[in-house]
């Protein structure tokens, strides 16, 4: 899921990482082994955010997805792996 600028900013004030822009050198290589989304770095590895169904409130969520993991205490290297849904979900806002 590609997030704009409004759901990044309300998904960073939920979780502590960071978004890779868009104009990394990396993305392109992230595009084709995940697919189109918006990839978040943290000290766990890499994630996504996938929409959820809206909750109670017409509340519009994403839960984050983990797709790659550390391999090292230094976090040089990312281990790709099969998408983890974690129990971490954010708000971005009302349901369209």
């Amino acid at each position: 899921m590609k997030l704009n600028s409004t759901h990044i900013d309300r998904t960073l004030s939920q979780i502590d990482a960071q978004p890779i822009p868009e104009n990394h050198p990396v993305i392109p290589q992230f595009n084709h082994l995940f697919g189109e989304h918006t990839f978040f770095i943290d000290g766990n590895g890499l994630a996504i955010i996938e929409p959820g169904e809206p909750q109670e409130g017409d509340l519009e969520i994403g839960r984050v997805i983990k797709l790659a993991s550390w391999t090292d205490d230094t976090r040089s290297t990312l281990a790709p792996h099969e998408r983890q849904a974690t129990d971490v979900v954010v708000v971005l806002g009302r349901a369209a």
